[in-house]
């Protein structure tokens, strides 16, 4: 399998250059609200780079018994994104779109390699990711709160740190996912 050419160890496939990396090239200092903004948006396009050049292959499952591909993740993380700016911070009416009571691993066992479930994955994410951006943007302030099932009264500084972590922790999974694929390491 094809690897990233260039350094050989694992630790320096990481060692990025942050002129060549836009990702990463975002504030750290100053105001709380642009750094936590440009980091999630860090991990946003981290998750788009793990599956850039791949079609198809999205929906291959990283080992026996698990269900976890990159599509999975994708479809997971379009419903992580709803759930918090959608119900929790705006108050919508927004059911997952691929997972239920019924079927809580839908995001991860209806991920497959059908052209129009890709399409479907990518547009869900990419509608959720929009819609938290411009709900980040309009919002007056970070302490703004909602109520959620699961851990109660959350502020939007609670569910940006959240959604940091949450992409972060996937984008292990993802890295290893990618290697798995075509040996790709280090994006």
């Amino acid at each position: 399998m094809p690897g990233v050419a260039g350094p050989n160890r694992r630790a320096e496939l990481f060692a990025t250059d942050a002129e060549q990396d836009a990702r990463f090239s975002g504030p750290a200092t100053g105001d709380e609200r642009p750094m936590l903004v440009d980091l999630l948006r860090a991990q946003r396009a981290t998750l788009e780079m793990k599956c850039a050049g791949l079609a198809a292959e999205l929906s291959e499952r990283s080992v026996e018994p698990s269900t976890l591909s990159l599509l999975g993740l994708v479809r997971h993380l379009a419903d992580v994104e709803r759930r918090w700016f959608r119900r929790v911070l705006a108050g919508q009416d927004a059911p997952p779109l691929f997972s239920s009571k019924t079927h809580p691993d839908g995001d991860f066992d209806g991920a497959t390699s059908d052209p129009a479930v890709i399409a479907a994955g990518w547009q869900a994410w990419r509608t959720e990711v929009a819609f938290a951006e411009r709900f980040v943007v309009e919002a007056p302030h970070l302490d703004i709160e909602g109520l959620d099932s699961w851990r109660g009264t959350v502020s939007l500084r609670w569910v940006l740190l959240h959604m940091i972590e949450e992409y972060a922790r996937h984008n292990g999974h993802a890295d290893l996912i990618r290697e798995r694929i075509d040996g790709a390491r280090g994006m």
